[in-house]
C-alpha cells in the first residue's frame, strides 16, 4: 500500500458567494487556514463587512492525521449551520479550510431542514468558486556536520532531490532539508548512516 503524502486544500481566500431562499441572504467565504487561532481574526472583518447579518456560521478542518476540526451554529438552531457547513469541507475532501457563511434574516422561517439545505449549498457553492490544489507532506530534518563533510551532504541533496529550507555554513555547518514523506525514511537512514554527521526531525505544521 502506498503511503499517502498529498492532501487538497485551497489556494487562497474565494470570491464571495450568494444563496437566496425565502428572502434570506446567505454569503459564503472561504479561507485557507493552518489553525484555530486564525478563524476569529477572519470573522472579524465579516462581522464588520456585514453589519445587519445575524448569523456568522462556520466549519473548519485542519491537517491530516491527525485532523482538527470545529463547527459553529452562532444562534442557529443546533446542527443546523455548522456541520452541513463542514459536510462539504469533507465531501470536497479538503483540509486547512475555513468556510463562513453569513446570513440575512429574510423575515421567513425555513425550519430546520430549509436552514441545513441552505447552508450546506451556500458552502458547496463557495467551495466550487475556490482554486483548490494539492500540496506534498514534506518531513523536514535538521542536519549538523563539519564543513570538511559539505560535499558529501550536498550530493545526497542533488541526487535525491532534497529541498533546502535553511542553512548556516560555517565550520559547524547546519542545515533543514525536506523531503516528501514517501521518502523521508530513507533520507533520514541515508545521512543517519553517514560518519560525522547528525539528524533529527523538524516537528513541522501541515501547510
Amino acid at each position: 500500500m502506498d503511503l499517502v503524502d498529498t492532501f487538497k486544500t485551497i489556494a487562497c481566500a474565494s470570491p464571495e458567494t450568494l444563496f437566496k431562499e425565502k428572502n434570506s441572504k446567505f454569503f459564503g467565504y472561504a479561507f485557507p487556514i493552518l489553525s484555530e487561532n486564525e478563524v476569529k481574526p477572519l470573522i472579524e472583518p465579516l462581522r464588520k463587512k456585514h453589519f445587519n447579518a445575524v448569523h456568522f456560521c462556520y466549519g473548519f478542518q485542519t491537517g491530516i492525521d491527525p485532523i482538527s476540526f470545529r463547527t459553529n451554529d452562532d444562534g442557529e438552531p443546533s446542527n443546523s449551520a455548522g456541520m452541513p457547513i463542514y459536510g462539504q469541507i469533507q465531501s470536497f475532501d479538503v483540509t486547512n479550510v475555513l468556510i463562513v457563511v453569513v446570513r440575512y434574516f429574510g423575515g421567513t422561517k425555513l425550519g430546520i431542514g430549509g436552514l441545513i439545505s441552505a447552508y450546506k449549498t451556500t458552502a458547496q457553492l463557495t467551495l466550487e468558486a475556490s482554486t483548490i490544489i494539492e500540496k506534498t507532506i514534506d518531513v523536514h530534518y535538521c542536519i549538523a556536520f563539519d564543513y570538511k563533510n559539505m560535499n558529501k551532504v550536498m550530493r545526497v541533496i542533488k541526487e535525491k532531490n532534497i529541498t533546502i529550507i535553511a542553512q548556516k555554513m560555517e565550520m559547524n555547518c547546519e542545515m533543514e532539508i525536506a523531503t516528501r514523506k514517501k521518502n523521508a525514511e530513507m533520507i533520514f537512514d541515508i545521512f543517519n548512516s553517514m560518519f560525522e554527521i547528525e539528524i533529527k526531525k523538524k516537528i513541522m505544521p501541515i501547510n
